[in-house]
């Protein structure tokens, strides 16, 4: 009988979840979804020295604001295999007991060496010219360990209280082989591989360690996770086999990296795209540091997901705009791809322009409101329900020159403030000696008419240019509203009012000369 499908999202508390992180939590989620299975938050705080207040709770609201919730673990419900937080876990002796069952099979060791130890090790390697100095099968025969010392010397040394860690032994030059999902076959000489620590001084357990017992406890049936975890994958293939758990172990998949626009290297929180590298806002207690989200940026959620969903994946046919549930039915990680994805800041605008244009323009003005609100101009709005209308129909004009809701007013300010200033190019070109008269006429049209619709007042122009002669649209727009483009002039006109028109072109009537 086949597995259930169980995936993990284990973010460490050390920091904000940044859009890396979540794209890992989307793809497990999108895998999840489509085979019925579960999909679970697990926090990995065995770095109890790098922890950040506050770091977890943002994971969880980012997560949620994402639309892509796990259905058990840390802030989302308890299932059977609670606790979720992995410093939680240590308190039953878990981790030490499996720890305990590699020293027994020769598998690990205890190893003594102090810091200063260890830096002169490593020293001592860079000066004979190692390529990558570190704790291995040639290195560990000259350093403080239970390979090379007596047995009563390391109960002696256990017994007395001194620090030690357990490390994986890495047997030396040996193949070690195994299967990826997205990479297929890989293979990595052990001679390459450290020995990892295992379990710390302070009897937490490392990443190494942990995540193998919490994945064969929690029965997770795929790991995914990010490229970079790639060259410890040997190191925890022989953790698997020397627990005899090689054949339960969880199917595995190695994300491919997310590269700057450039595509010369890994994307960092601190790239100068312009846009974010968050979710949502973060403040770093620990650093001070501050970085703007997405959601704060004006981005829909939807918009996020949808791009970054195809930032290493493609669906295997020319779709870009897909909602979570064509997300879900089309996802599988056979078509990841295994080269990094290039982020690129202005298709990223591009996706939520388009969720902008989907979404209908009642629900524009809805979230338009409060930022109108904030600069000061909702009184001077029609009350009621015109006000809402108003609103609504600036919205349908304003949106298909925006990329973000907070763009909405800087593109449209004429429609809640009249102009003091005139478009100098268009002026300069355009106005002449007959403009003041010609257009004094075309405001008396206005003044006079009966009716003020898009159709009453197309027709009105029209009419005006068979009586006075040709008129300048672009001009009429400046006199307007001081700028130079914007909507369909007619749309335009025809929801500011025949009063408040007439008003503008009669006070720019009295500037220009």
């Amino acid at each position: 009988m086949e597995k259930r499908v169980r995936v993990r999202f284990a973010p460490s508390p050390t920091g904000g979840l940044h859009m890396g992180g979540v794209r890992t939590a989307l793809f497990n989620y999108l895998f999840a979804k489509k085979h019925g299975g579960d999909f679970i938050l697990r926090i990995e705080d065995t770095d109890q020295t790098r922890y950040v207040k506050g770091a977890e709770d943002y994971i969880i609201a980012a997560l949620k604001w994402c639309g892509i919730e796990p259905n058990e673990g840390v802030g989302f419900g308890d299932g059977p295999y609670k606790p979720y937080r992995q410093s939680e876990r240590k308190a039953s002796g878990l981790y030490k007991n499996y720890a305990d069952k590699l020293i027994a099979g020769g598998h690990a060791y205890y190893a003594f060496d102090t810091s200063e130890e260890l830096d002169e090790m490593r020293k001592r390697l860079e000066a004979a010219k190692v390529a990558a100095p570190q704790y291995n099968s040639v290195s560990r025969q000259n350093m403080r360990n239970s390979l090379t010392l007596s047995e009563d010397e390391v109960k002696k040394l256990i017994e007395s209280g001194t620090p030690y860690v357990i490390r994986l032994k890495v047997p030396r030059n040996e193949e070690i082989r195994f299967h990826d999902i997205i990479r297929g076959w890989v293979v990595v000489n052990s001679t390459q591989v450290d020995d990892k620590v295992l379990l710390k001084s302070d009897g937490m357990p490392t990443y190494h360690l942990a995540h193998i017992v919490d994945d064969i406890e929690m029965k997770i049936s795929h790991a995914v996770r990010g490229e970079e975890w790639l060259p410890s994958a040997p190191a925890h293939i022989l953790i698997y086999r020397y627990l005899g758990l090689e054949s339960d172990m969880p199917l595995l998949a190695h994300l491919p990296l997310i590269l700057k626009p450039d595509g010369n290297g890994k994307l960092s929180k601190r790239d100068k795209s312009g846009l974010p590298m968050f979710p949502l806002d973060w403040h770093d207690e620990r650093t001070g540091e501050s970085y703007v989200g997405y959601r704060e940026s004006g981005f829909t959620a939807d918009a996020f997901i949808n791009m970054l969903a195809l930032l290493g994946w493609n669906p295997g046919d020319t779709r870009e705009i897909m909602p979570m549930s064509e997300l879900i039915e089309s996802f599988s990680f056979e078509r990841v791809n295994k080269s990094g994805a290039k982020f690129d800041p202005e298709k990223t605008k591009w996706f939520n322009q388009q969720y902008l244009r989907k979404r209908s323009d009642a629900e524009l003005a809805e979230s338009f409101a409060p930022i109108l609100e904030s600069k000061g101009h909702k009184a001077g709005l029609p009350a009621g329900e015109a006000g809402k209308v108003f609103l609504t129909e600036f919205c349908r004009l304003i949106k298909e020159k925006a990329h973000f809701i907070n763009e909405f007013y800087d593109l449209g300010s004429y429609f809640f403030v009249a102009p003091n200033s005139y478009d100098e190019k268009v002026i300069s070109k355009k106005w002449n000696e007959n403009s003041k008269a010609l257009y004094t006429k075309l405001n008396e049209k206005f003044s006079a008419a009966s009716e003020w619709s898009i159709d009453s007042v197309t027709k009105l122009f029209h009419e005006a240019e068979t009586e006075l002669g040709k008129l300048d649209m672009q001009l009429v727009r400046v006199l307007v509203t001081g700028v130079s483009g914007g909507p369909q002039l007619m749309d335009m006109l025809a929801l500011l009012g025949k009063t408040e028109v007439t008003n503008r072109i009669s006070a720019a009537l009295t500037v220009l000369k």
